[in-house]
């Protein structure tokens, strides 16, 4: 009998893919346990000699040993969705098992830290410059600027030491990226980890990972020990949060690390200069981290830059979810347009219906509509378009969603999780949802808009008008955006301004 390759991550395990292994099992199959290839639509997805199957069920075992199923899809690396892919990240995705020292060796493991401890701090950090990473949790802000800013910061009585923290808490709808690469490949994000402690001087890293990850947390504690002697005196430990949103802010999640309630801080201080305890610390992404072991390969600086276009560069895990035909993971240079990732690639609607809206970067990211499709995946193409890129997350809606209901959901998700710290954030999303009710009240637009009706009733007879409430909304918008202390107030007008302009018939008229 071959060996029966199936994945064991969240995804297909949610699918059946632990009834499935056991079948093959129970069939006289040796399985083995892998990560994931990204082709989400395809799980519980079967390999056996690189030839693919899904996605496959129990009553499937029978014929896919017989080689008579009709789940056959061919070989998988010559599958158009990897095929077309520039994997650098995720190069071992669904080849490798995930808790597999010897896997990992095997695949070049461990070169890279190697190759950064040979040579000098300063060295490590010019070749994370090099290569233009930025960060991939959502700013997209130099990795190497950050780094070279904790390894020149001070050590004093009040901060003896330096920290490497990892922000885990991937909380956007619409991504899974760092919850793949957690549970798939546990070692290279350590390894990367090992190598920015050893650039900027810190001796104790953090892993701080959402609760909502439970598997990713068994995997990344059981990686540690594993890992414990490649990269002593490293020292790692995996913090749980309790479910906050705004933890995936950096200073809110050190709060958390730290045992204090989970609010944003006031800045300065930077955290690469006071951050957790009060000492230097990097905070860096998922994805950022684990971007750096190739980095540090031999070469992988300067391929790295030559990737990507304008300062957008290196490649990108971009992950299609929503009313997607073929949602996945799909990484590839920045530069690629949303028209190829939503038709070319996920293959349009799954509902078969036309594309309405994409939101990109997570649910504080901005609606864009398919006339803006062509533009490239780039932190500054999407700045002039008054969008995000964040984490990479695309999430699809077709032509019948309710874009005013889903602009009130974004001041109502803001009102939901902000820390309460600062005004614009805390009363400006409740107000919000306010005057949204009001404005699509008065045009009878939605189900919501009925609830609301005493608020806009009472609004009419103060003398607000339909056009003084659309003006409330915008002055609301800029004050949240420029006075918010953190991305959670600040970023929460994107989704509504940019579901205003290009949809005002959802909002009534």
């Amino acid at each position: 009998m071959s060996t029966v390759r199936i994945s064991d991550d969240a995804l297909a395990l949610a699918c059946g893919a632990d009834a499935l292994a056991a079948a093959f099992e129970a069939a006289g199959c040796t399985v083995e346990r892998v990560s994931s290839w990204g082709m989400h639509w395809l799980e519980p997805l079967v390999e056996i000699d690189g030839h693919g199957f899904g996605p496959a069920g129990v009553d499937d075992v029978a014929a896919i040993l017989a080689g008579t199923s009709d789940k056959a899809i061919g070989r998988i690396a010559d599958h158009p969705f990897i095929a077309g892919q520039q994997r650098l990240t995720f190069a071992r995705a669904g080849k490798t098992r995930p808790l597999s020292l010897e896997d990992y060796a095997v695949t070049g493991g461990w070169a890279s830290l190697a190759r950064a401890r040979a040579m000098t701090p300063g060295d490590v950090l010019a070749q994370v410059l090099q290569s233009g990473l930025r960060g991939r949790g959502g700013a997209g802000f130099p990795a190497g600027i950050k780094w070279q800013t904790v390894a020149n910061a001070p050590l004093g009585p009040t901060h003896p030491c330096k920290y490497v923290v990892c922000n885990a808490d991937e909380g956007d709808s619409g991504t899974f990226a760092d919850r793949m690469l957690m549970e798939g490949d546990p070692f290279q994000l350590i390894e990367g980890m090992a190598i920015a402690a050893h650039a900027v001087g810190a001796d104790q890293g953090y892993i701080y990972v959402r609760s909502e990850y439970p598997h990713a947390i068994a995997k990344l504690r059981a990686a540690i020990a594993l890992a414990a002697e490649q990269i002593a005196p490293f020292r790692l430990e995996v913090r749980v949060g309790a479910g906050a949103y705004v933890c995936g802010e950096e200073t809110s999640l050190l709060n958390s690390i730290e045992g204090k309630r989970g609010e944003v801080r006031a800045k300065p201080p930077l955290p690469a200069l006071e951050g957790l305890f009060g000492c230097p610390t990097v905070v860096n992404n998922v994805l950022t981290l684990a971007a750096i072991p190739h980095i540090l390969s031999e070469g992988g600086a300067s391929l790295y830059a030559r990737l990507g276009i304008d300062r957008s560069k290196g490649t990108m895990p971009i992950q299609l979810a929503g009313n997607i035909r073929r949602g996945g993971l799909y990484e590839t240079a920045f530069g690629i347009t949303l028209r190829a990732l939503i038709h070319d690639i996920g293959g349009g609607t799954a509902s078969a219906r036309p594309v309405k809206a994409v939101q990109v970067g997570g649910p504080l990211g901005a609606y864009i509509p398919p006339s803006q499709f062509d533009l490239p995946f780039d932190y500054e193409a999407y700045a002039r378009a008054d969008a995000l890129i964040g984490h990479g997350g695309i999430t699809v809606f077709d032509d019948s969603a309710d874009m005013g209901a889903m602009a009130r959901f974004a001041f109502a998700f803001c009102a939901a999780e902000s820390c309460g710290k600062c005004t614009p954030c805390r009363i400006g999303s409740t107000r919000g949802v306010e005057v949204i009710d009001r404005i699509r009240a008065g045009g009878k637009a939605g189900a919501d808009a009925v609830e609301a009706l005493p608020q806009m009733h009472n609004a009419r007879k103060a003398g607000r008008s339909r056009e003084e409430d659309l003006a409330l909304l915008a002055d609301l918008a800029e004050t949240m955006q420029s006075a918010s202390l953190c991305a959670l107030g600040g970023f929460t007008p994107y989704p509504v301004m940019s579901a205003l302009k290009h949809w005002p018939e959802d909002f009534g008229q």
